[in-house]
């Protein structure tokens, strides 16, 4: 059987056009939630993480600059394009490692993912919150293969940015976690007069990027290989739009997780400008 390690993995990884990922041992990641290694049949005391960086960057163009939802909602929910990319995946590993139990996971996952992306060596911890990787900023999703199988890779000691404060300079809330504008636009119910003034100053009907573009980082950033990543991408949306959209395919928005009356309400107020 094949040793697991990066060199062995790189033939498929390339085949996917995946060049953001890295190797540890399980063991050298917080465990945040057990049950689902558990589930999956795996120990936290064995096995290791191939931890991957997917890339939603796409070059600025007119549609760009007309976009009223944050940069990540634009394509399909990367939910379903990491439950695609990281079942073929899978499929791919189980021919070359026959007998080893490999489990996938994306934001649900029962590790630190931003942790193990640092000390996978995928890129650095951003005083904004994201791992910062070289070739597109923070503009990637997270996600993860956890296998049974040992690997020789040893762990790096995560590096953080120079903390230049441009993030937080350009944060309406200082990076305040509990009142982060991008949360403010996922809050059901109605709004506040003061929340509905701030979303309408932020000007985004879903999420903010304003952290993210402020990072010197930021500038360089390379648009996506991935072409899932590239389809089907919705730069301005209108409440009427929303409410024609049939159910099948607003279930596949990164905002219909919220339900639907959430994106309304707030583009709604927009649009009273």
């Amino acid at each position: 059987m094949l040793r697991f390690t990066a060199e062995n993995l790189q033939p498929i990884l390339s085949a996917h056009r995946l060049d953001t990922a890295g190797l540890l041992p399980l063991s050298a990641c917080r465990i945040t939630q057990g049950y689902l290694l558990a589930r999956a049949g795996l120990s936290a005391n064995e096995g290791s993480v191939l931890m991957l960086a997917l890339p939603y960057t796409m070059p600025d163009t007119a549609d760009e600059a007309d976009r009223n939802i944050s940069r990540y909602a634009v394509p399909c929910d990367y939910h379903h394009i990491a439950k695609d990319l990281l079942g073929r995946l899978i499929e791919e590993l189980r021919r070359d490692w026959p007998g080893a139990n490999f489990a996938a996971f994306a934001d649900h996952s029962p590790i630190d993912e931003r942790h193990a992306a640092a000390a996978a060596g995928l890129g650095m911890l951003g005083d904004h919150g994201l791992i910062i990787t070289p070739h597109y900023a923070s503009y990637v999703f997270l996600a993860e293969i956890i296998t049974d199988l040992p690997t020789d890779a040893q762990p790096q000691i995560p590096q953080t940015c120079s903390h230049c404060g441009a993030c937080r300079a350009a944060c309406p809330v200082g990076l305040d976690k509990a009142r982060c504008l991008s949360a403010l636009t996922q809050k059901k119910g109605e709004l506040s007069p003061d929340e509905q003034i701030a979303l309408r100053e932020g000007g985004l009907a879903w999420g903010c990027d304003r952290c993210q573009e402020v990072c010197p980082h930021a500038r360089h950033a390379a648009p996506t290989p991935l072409a899932a990543f590239r389809q089907d991408r919705l730069y301005r949306l209108t409440a009427a739009e929303i409410e024609a959209m049939d159910d099948q395919t607003f279930s596949r928005r990164a905002y219909a997780w919220r339900g639907r009356a959430v994106i309304l309400r707030n583009l709604r107020l927009l649009e009273k400008e």
